[in-house]
């Protein structure tokens, strides 16, 4: 009887091993694909927020580097960034623009100096930008120097992100 109860001890002991290696194997599986999704997470929101900013920075540049020798290229181009509002606005002041670049020989060359992100959701975003650009025309042949600190409200559509508003700040 003695080897009776010492194969049974033996046995539940296997077998209590055995559900505790189960058991730690299940944890340890739920915990990696845990860790796994909240990484993934992680980069996905760093993603969008650099595809963000790279959208911001670029509807700055554009809106800040004109020239009337390709005014029509140009302002399609800030056009093609745009949407809703801003888009409208632009386009109903196009063709005045146009005159008015063309009669002064306008040319503003922008460099995008910062932009950080205010706030941002999977659809929409604002960024502040501060960008400086160099105009010259006809009253500034030597061309004057101009810092443009905007707030850019920009919205997700078709999986591009948009310019939707435009505001001189400071």
């Amino acid at each position: 009887m003695a080897a009776r109860g010492t194969d049974g001890v033996t046995g539940g002991r296997a077998r209590l091993l055995s559900a505790g290696l189960v058991a730690a194997t299940v944890l340890t599986t739920a915990l990696c694909v845990w860790l796994g999704l909240k990484l993934a997470d992680q980069r996905a929101a760093e993603q969008r927020r650099q595809d963000i900013l790279t959208a911001a920075r670029q509807s700055a540049l554009n809106f800040t580097s004109l020239d009337y020798r390709h005014y029509d290229r140009d302002s399609r181009t800030v056009l093609e960034g745009a949407t809703g509002d801003f888009k409208k606005q632009f386009a109903a002041q196009t063709a005045q623009l146009t005159k008015l670049v063309a009669q002064n020989r306008s040319v503003s060359e922008g460099q995008v100096l910062e932009a950080g992100i205010v706030r941002s959701d999977a659809r929409s975003a604002r960024v502040l930008v501060v960008a400086d650009s160099k105009v010259t025309n006809t009253a500034a042949p030597e061309g004057q120097a101009r810092t443009y600190r905007l707030q850019l409200d920009l919205v997700r559509v078709a999986g591009r992100w948009l310019t939707s508003d435009v505001t001189f700040v400071g």
